[in-house]
């Protein structure tokens, strides 16, 4: 178990309603992204997230734009993704959006680079569905090769090559945290390991522990490869309230209404209590009081030997005053909970 385990939160900007029952408007919720994340700096939480979408049930479409007010506002928490679309943009110009957030910020940017587990991206900016895999791999490629070398020369099938390219601003000190995001899928595990890149779990349902085969194989392709193993993350869902009745009560119609809403298009049937109380008991959400929350994180963070726990705390419609209690009691109460537990 490492000897440290790091905190952070994430948001994707989810609509949230307001006190007179309506939804707020999507530059509401940014402006109040940005207060929740002032809170988490100033409770020593270690890092915040902000995730990109296309869609109309989450704000945020520009993760480092917002994350660059944020840095304006903060001093010491880091500041990530969570996470970029990478396979529907372009490396060069997400290089360059983090070499400068990490410039302006003092260092404290993070990038998380994923496939996304929407596609609303890939017609709006012209891409390919069936090339899927292929763009990632291809753009990663890329990205790990601007974040290591000054001048990059480069080719692939999906993008123009470049020829001993210089790409600015070059990064402070070389240095730029870089996470794969994971939802599951062991050719991604293997491809994190290849590319020498922190593995970042996205776990949004079932038990935490069915991933310790991915966390093993993690290890087992660094050690293939020669290298030592990177950090492990995990992103899941959560909500902290002052009693667990408190926790679940609130959540719930909040969770309902989000859940249900991507399951139209999914395929998905109508979520039950009964499934909902079933992922809060055993599942992957960390819901409840303080020291509930606090006990599923410590079982979960020995099972899979992470360093990093990032609450996903903007939960479906849950209004923007129920997300900053939360926050203050994950800051001050599970946070601390957690780290004597694993003392």
């Amino acid at each position: 178990m490492p000897q440290e385990l790091k905190f952070g939160l994430d948001t994707f900007g989810d609509i949230t309603i307001g006190s007179d029952g309506k939804a707020v408007s999507h530059a509401q919720v940014i402006r109040d992204a940005l207060d929740e994340a002032v809170l988490a700096d100033e409770l020593g939480i270690d890092a915040f997230g902000v995730g990109e979408h296309h869609r109309p049930d989450f704000a945020i479409s520009a993760p480092e734009v917002v994350l660059a007010a944020i840095a304006g506002r903060t001093k010491r928490i880091l500041l990530g993704s969570a996470v970029t679309v990478l396979s529907t943009d372009d490396p060069v110009r997400v290089f360059e959006r983090f070499s400068s957030l990490n410039a302006a910020s003092g260092g404290r940017a993070e990038a998380r680079l994923g496939r996304g587990s929407f596609t609303e991206s890939f017609p709006l900016f012209g891409y390919d569905l069936s090339q899927y895999e292929e763009l990632f791999e291809e753009k990663l490629d890329l990205f790990a090769a601007l974040i290591r070398h000054d001048a990059v020369t480069w080719h692939g099938n999906l993008r123009p090559a470049l020829t001993d390219q210089r790409v600015f601003p070059p990064l402070e000190n070389k240095s730029l945290r870089v996470w794969v995001g994971v939802g599951g899928s062991p050719e991604s595990v293997v491809r994190a390991a290849r590319y020498d890149f922190p593995l970042m779990l996205a776990i949004i349902g079932g038990d935490p522990k069915r991933f310790v085969p991915y966390v093993d194989l993690y290890h087992r392709a660094f050690a293939q490869l020669g290298r030592p193993a990177q950090a492990v993350g995990l992103h899941a869902h959560g909500y902290v309230a002052d009693t667990d009745e408190h926790a679940r009560e609130e959540l719930w119609p909040h969770y309902k209404a989000s859940r249900d809403r991507i399951g139209v298009e999914r395929g998905w049937p109508p979520v039950t209590r009964a499934s909902f109380d079933h992922e809060a008991d055993g599942g992957a959400l960390n819901v409840g009081a303080p020291e509930t929350v606090a006990r599923k994180i410590a079982a979960t963070a020995k099972a899979l030997g992470i360093s990093r726990f990032d609450m996903k705390y903007s939960q479906g419609t849950l209004p923007h005053d129920d997300l900053m209690h939360s926050i203050e009691l994950y800051g001050r109460k599970v946070i601390p909970l957690v780290r004597d537990m694993l003392s």
